[in-house]
């Protein structure tokens, strides 16, 4: 079995990005097509620098959305009955034997849990982020 990106998530997350790109290039449109047009009759409260402040401060936003968006879903985990690998793991294997214990403090409340090696390495699993994460919790011990 193997991890995938929450379908949920990433869909909410991609309509953050595209809202904030929008705004950010509505913002744009308006500081090159509206506001060195506008007289002070016009009575217009902002200035042009501002609206590319703000194009420039969305876009930004968007960016930081999508990328963090790409980077989950580049995150990859795959696993048998005696072991996972993948970029979650450093791509190096990982024996469910060489856990030392789960911390599950949080996963009742937002789908986050810990496992621990013997190495002192410790894996974060969030459900929000990847479908999969319910089904791989059962096959790790419960200490």
């Amino acid at each position: 079995m193997k991890l995938s990106l929450n379908r949920e998530y990433a869909m909410r997350h991609l309509g953050v990005a595209i809202l904030m790109f929008g705004l950010g290039m509505y913002f744009l449109y308006d500081a090159i097509f509206v506001y060195p047009y506008l007289t002070e009759a016009d009575g217009h409260h902002t200035t042009v620098e501002f609206q590319y402040s703000m194009a420039g401060i969305l876009t930004l936003f968007a960016a930081v959305v999508g990328i963090r968006l790409f980077r989950n879903f580049k995150r990859t985990l795959e696993w048998d009955g005696e072991q996972m690998c993948g970029s979650l793991t450093g791509g190096v294997p990982f024996k469910f034997s060489d856990i030392t214990h789960c911390d599950r403090r949080q996963w009742d409340s937002k789908g986050i849990l810990v496992v621990y090696a013997k190495s002192g390495k410790h894996y974060v699993l969030d459900a929000w982020h990847h479908a999969g994460v319910k089904e791989l919790e059962k096959l790790l011990p419960s200490a």
